[in-house]
């Protein structure tokens, strides 16, 4: 049984068809961000797994199958009858009958939703149905209180010692007791909770003052004012046109020079003059004086839109990730004071090395989110780096000047960084670049060498691929040597200091990670969508070696992923909910992962496509279904089952089968 180019080797015992599945559209799905929407594709009721009696796919319907769902549509599921949230913590409303939720816990209780029954590690197997149910159920036949099971776990209370939805858990059973007269009372761990403060309570929370200030345009930017105006002073607008940059068409790096002051090497250098030394009253931190990170040897997350969530950052950290990244934010979300926008800023202590990427197309943007968000969460330590975004490849992201927009401006992306670096204080402002905007005029080489040189850049990421490409083509590792080289040469010939540079692009292995580093000279590589598919790559970067993962241990990983969820969007029906909509994104990524157990030749090629095969287990199988159906399943292990109310729309049309995959 032969298999076409470009398909994953996988052994002939395990293969059902030779046909690959459905080819999974990476940049329509990118470029579906919006979670709104009211109207979607028809989907093609047919298991892309079937084994026969399939018809043949018309030219329309192979074109309807690609691409991704836009507009999908994600509804908060809520209570039934919805308890005061002071009231459910023990305490004590202050607008009394005037508010709007139910004060009456009996009422509410009766109401409620069953307690969720978590499974531990033990109770998970790798033959039907997976998780072994141990646990008697406590309930009695017309208890007004049967939502209430004792013999569960509570992962916020297990991690915590206390568990903040009170008698809106729905793991209730773990953290509360009922007496003789069948009253509820909440328990708490208070040495556990005094134990785990710092290393379990999240950072970077923003207050209402602040967005207060922000909506009304009262809050205070000094920084970016004076720069502003020291813009407008020397080059007039400070928004305007941007000069043409004459780029070759070929990927030999050119040699330009850019105008360098003494004053710019000094600040590499750490030599000042003697005019340097002059107190001033509002002395601008040089950029040696900024906060120091060891970035040489470490592996790093890229900022992943809607996956790359803090759950998501938070197993990665426990497999081996060192750096990680929020998702991309919008400058002017921050500025409107926009809290889902906040809310991407979210770090967790774990968190070791954490930036924020930010998108915009201007200083008069960027700079002032940047001044915003280091008086916010600088002076706490919530924020290592920021990273403007150079290479976001949407369309509309690139056509509003944003992302990959600014590789083509690089005048204006020296005035944000330099606006920037002032604005963060001691915090570093680093860059994601592509190589260019279109192929065969990569330009990525003359902003590198400004960045190194002239703008006070604390990291540097080179994505081996032009907008154009997006991911059609393999990433050009050897463009990416060519820039370091580059980089390296001139920061030599000045007597700088080197600036970190990471390179990107389909890094799937370990073999990958290290072959691209020694190769290229890179200090590291940000790893994406091999992240995606496989977050247990950090531990294969950590211990030089490829993982033939069980299936046994690839659930217990989204069981942990369950938790980290549960503890971030909360324990509730909406929380619940919240988390099982994240694991089956994460899931519509992992499903992709081929076990290399199963593979003719190592190592494995993140654009290979899988045939139809079977694991070496029931599970091992299940975890490779494309059909989206089936990852609602895997979430009902740990969540129980889904409500009617509640469905998932897949990002990419290809796993839809059927209608939305509902409770």
């Amino acid at each position: 049984m032969s298999l076409p180019p470009g398909t994953a080797p996988v052994k002939r015992q395990f293969l059902v068809s030779p046909a690959a599945l459905p080819a999974v559209d990476d940049d329509a799905a990118e470029g579906s961000t919006a979670h709104t929407g009211t109207s979607r594709a028809d989907m093609v009721d047919t298991d892309a797994r079937g084994t026969g009696g399939r018809k043949k796919w018309t030219k329309a319907q192979k074109k309807e199958k690609r691409g991704a769902n836009k507009g999908r549509k994600f509804g908060n599921v809520h209570d039934q009858l919805e308890l005061c949230w002071r009231v459910a913590n023990g305490k004590i409303c202050e607008n009394g009958d005037e508010c709007r939720f139910t004060h009456d816990i009996d009422a509410y209780l009766a109401a409620k939703p069953s307690d969720i029954r978590f499974p531990s590690i033990t109770t998970i197997s790798d033959v039907p149905p997976f998780i072994m149910s141990t646990e008697a159920d406590n309930s009695t036949a017309g208890d007004n209180l049967s939502s209430f099971k004792q013999h569960t776990l509570c992962p916020s209370f297990a991690e915590s010692g206390f568990c903040r939805l009170g008698l809106k858990c729905r793991f209730l059973g773990a953290h509360a007791k009922r007496d003789v007269n069948g009253v509820i009372t909440l328990v708490e761990d208070e040495e556990k909770r005094a134990q785990t403060a710092l290393s379990t309570t999240e950072l970077n929370f923003v207050s209402a003052d602040t967005l207060q200030l922000l909506r009304s345009k009262k809050y205070p930017k000094p920084i970016t004012d004076a720069y502003l105006k020291e813009m407008e002073a020397t080059k007039g607008d400070s928004n305007g046109p941007e000069e043409d940059v004459a780029v070759g068409k070929d990927n030999v790096v050119m040699d330009d020079p850019p105008l360098i002051s003494s004053e710019l090497v000094a600040k590499r250098t750490g030599n000042s003059d003697s005019s340097a030394q002059i107190d001033t009253p509002d002395v601008l931190i040089r950029v040696q004086e900024k906060r120091r990170l060891d970035w040489s040897g470490k592996s790093y997350l890229a900022p992943l839109t809607t996956v790359g969530n803090l759950p998501f950052r938070r197993l990665c950290m426990t497999l081996g990730a060192d750096i990680t990244c929020g998702e991309m934010g919008l400058a002017t979300s921050f500025l409107s004071a926009s809290a889902s926008e906040f809310s991407l800023v979210r770090r967790h202590p774990s968190e070791s090395i954490f930036g924020i990427q930010l998108a915009g197309n201007k200083p008069s943007t960027l700079v002032p989110t940047a001044e915003v968000l280091a008086r916010e969460f600088g002076d706490a330590g919530g924020i290592d780096f920021v990273d403007v975004n150079c290479g976001c490849p949407i369309d509309l992201v690139f056509k509003s000047g944003s992302g990959s927009a600014l590789l083509d401006a690089p005048a204006k992306l020296g005035k944000i960084v330099t606006g920037m670096s002032r604005a963060l204080n001691e915090i570093l402002v680093t860059i994601k670049l592509r190589t260019g905007v279109k192929d065969g005029r990569n330009n990525a080489h003359k902003i590198m060498l400004r960045a190194a040189t002239e703008w006070g850049i604390g990291c540097i990421t080179l994505h081996g691929r032009t907008r154009q490409q997006r991911y059609t083509k393999l990433a050009d590792w050897e463009y990416i040597k060519q820039c370091v080289d580059a980089v390296r040469a001139r920061e030599a010939d000045m007597g700088l200091s080197p600036i970190p540079i990471f390179g990107g692009g389909d890094c799937f292995s370990s073999h990958d990670y290290w072959t691209n580093v020694s190769s290229t000279g890179v200090d590291g590589v940000m790893i994406g969508r091999g992240a995606l598919i496989k977050p247990w790559i950090f531990t294969e970067v950590k211990e030089h070696r490829e993982w033939d993962i069980s299936s046994r241990e690839r659930l217990q990983l989204i069981g942990r992923f369950t938790e980290f969820g549960l503890s971030h969007f909360g324990t509730d029906t909406k929380g619940v909910n919240t988390t099982r909509r994240f694991l089956c994104e994460a899931l519509s990524f992992q499903y992709r992962y081929v076990p290399i157990g199963l593979l003719e030749r190592l190592p494995a090629k993140i654009n290979d496509r899988a045939p139809t095969f079977k694991g070496r287990d029931e599970l091992e199988t299940l975890l490779a279904s494309p059909n989206s159906q089936d990852w609602v399943k895997i979430s009902e292990m740990f969540l129980g089952p889904a409500p009617e109310s509640w469905s998932f729309i897949p990002k990419h049309k290809s796993n839809a089968h059927g209608e939305e995959s509902q409770g």
